[in-house]
C-alpha cells in the first residue's frame, strides 16, 4: 500500500508587495499564480494524484474576487486533486473566505476547514488541522491523537504552525509538538508556516513556499514530492517550483577592478531577469572608483535584474591627492572640495552629507570635462 503526493504550503496569493514599483509588483504577483500551474504540471509529471497545501493559500482572509477566481481556475485545469488547509493568514471562520471559495470550486478542490479525516484513497487517510483563529494557544495537531481512521494503512497529517521556535522569522503561536508524527502514528506530517523546505525528522517536513517572497535565502521556492509506503519511511524529494531568486550579498570592495570581478562572477552565475538582489557594499576606495562602481550598478546591473536594492553607505570614497589636485586649480571648486574633505575627515552626520556633496562635485566636474 502506497500513495504519492505533492506537498506545498504558503502560497499567500494576493500578497501586495507594496514596497516595490508597479512593474516588479505585477511580475511577483503573476508568478504566484503561475506557480499553481507549475505544481499541477509537476504532479502530472510524477504521477501524483493529490496536491496537499498546508495553509496560507491566501495572504489574507479577505482577498479580492479576482485572486480567488484566478486561484480556482488555475487549479481546475489540472487533473490532480487539491486539498486546501486554512492557515493563520487565511484562517477558517463561518461566512468567511472559505465559504466564498466553496461556492465557486468544483470537485477537484477540497476545502479542509473542519478537523475531519478524509480517506482520499483506499486505506490512505488525510488528517487536517485547520486553524480557526490567527493565533491558537493550543497545539492544532493534538486532535490527531483521537481522529478515527477505520482500516487505515496510511495516516498523513496536514497542519500549519511552528514545530520549533523560529524567533522573528516564524509564528510564535500555533506551536506543534516536535514528535507529533510519532505520537499520532502518522506516516507523514506535512507542515506549512516556515517558508523554506525543512526536514524536522524522517516523517515530518515543511515544504516551504513554492515561490520565494523575501530577501532571506538564496534558494528559490520548492514543493515536496512524497512517496509514502506502508511500513517504510517516506521518500521525500524537493522539486524546484519558483521562478524568482532573492539574493542577499555583502561585498567588501577596495577598487573598481575588485568590484567588477565580483559583479561579473555573479552575473555569470544567475538568471538575471528572474533575480532580485539586495546588495550591501562596504570598504574604502578612491572617490572616482566609488562613482564608477555606483554608476555601473545604476546604469547597467539594475537594468539586467528584476530588482536591485543597493546599500552603499559603508562604501567610503576618499579623494586621492591627484583628484584633489585636479580640482585645486579650479579656484572656487578646489576650495569647496578642500572644505568638504575636511568635513569628511571630521566624521559625524555632517561628514556623511559632505561625502555626498564631494561626490556630486566630482561628477559635475568630470561631466564638464567630457568632450
Amino acid at each position: 500500500m502506497g500513495i504519492k503526493i505533492l506537498h506545498s504550503a504558503d502560497w499567500q496569493l494576493g500578497k501586495p508587495y507594496g514596497r516595490f514599483e508597479p512593474d516588479v509588483r505585477g511580475a511577483l504577483t503573476e508568478a504566484r499564480f503561475d506557480m499553481i500551474d507549475t505544481l499541477g504540471r509537476t504532479a502530472a509529471e510524477h504521477d501524483a494524484q493529490h496536491v496537499i497545501v498546508a495553509g496560507d493559500i491566501f495572504d489574507t482572509e479577505g482577498p479580492e474576487d479576482r485572486t480567488i477566481v484566478q486561484a480556482i481556475s488555475r487549479m481546475s485545469r489540472h487533473g490532480c486533486r487539491w486539498w486546501l488547509l486554512p492557515g493563520n493568514h487565511d484562517f477558517a471562520r463561518n461566512g468567511g473566505l472559505w465559504d466564498r471559495i466553496r461556492h465557486k470550486a468544483g470537485d477537484k478542490i477540497v476545502i479542509l476547514s473542519e478537523p475531519v479525516p478524509h480517506e482520499f484513497e483506499s486505506g490512505a487517510w488525510l488528517l487536517p488541522a485547520p486553524l480557526v483563529h490567527r493565533h491558537n494557544l493550543e497545539d492544532p495537531t493534538a486532535l490527531f491523537d483521537t481522529m478515527e481512521t477505520p482500516g487505515a494503512s496510511l495516516r498523513i497529517g496536514l497542519a500549519h504552525g511552528s514545530i520549533r521556535d523560529f524567533g522573528s522569522r516564524g509564528e510564535t503561536k500555533n506551536q506543534i509538538a516536535p514528535d507529533r508524527a510519532k505520537r499520532s502514528a502518522l506516516d507523514y506530517l506535512a507542515l506549512g508556516d516556515w517558508h523554506g523546505a525543512l526536514k524536522i525528522d524522517a516523517r515530518t517536513w515543511y515544504s516551504g513556499t513554492p515561490e520565494t517572497d523575501r530577501f532571506q535565502r538564496d534558494d528559490p521556492g520548492h514543493a515536496l514530492l512524497v512517496n509514502v509506503e506502508m511500513g517504510s519511511e517516506p521518500v521525500v524529494t524537493p522539486i524546484r517550483t519558483g521562478r524568482f531568486q532573492w539574493l542577499v550579498r555583502d561585498w567588501t570592495v577596495n577598487n573598481q577592478a575588485n568590484f567588477d570581478a565580483e559583479c561579473d562572477q555573479l552575473l555569470g552565475a544567475i538568471d538575471a531577469p528572474n533575480t532580485l538582489l539586495q546588495l550591501t557594499l562596504a570598504g574604502i576606495t578612491g572617490l572616482s572608483d566609488r562613482i564608477a562602481i555606483l554608476g555601473r550598478l545604476e546604469n547597467d546591473v539594475r537594468h539586467r535584474l528584476r530588482l536591485l536594492d543597493i546599500r552603499a553607505d559603508d562604501l567610503v570614497g576618499r579623494p586621492s591627492e591627484d583628484e584633489l589636485a585636479s580640482l585645486a586649480i579650479e579656484g572656487t571648486l578646489g576650495a569647496a572640495a578642500a572644505k568638504l574633505n575636511d568635513r569628511i575627515e571630521a566624521g559625524g552626520p555632517e561628514g556623511l552629507i559632505a561625502k555626498r556633496a564631494l561626490e556630486r562635485l566630482f561628477v559635475e566636474y568630470n561631466r564638464q570635462e567630457l568632450p
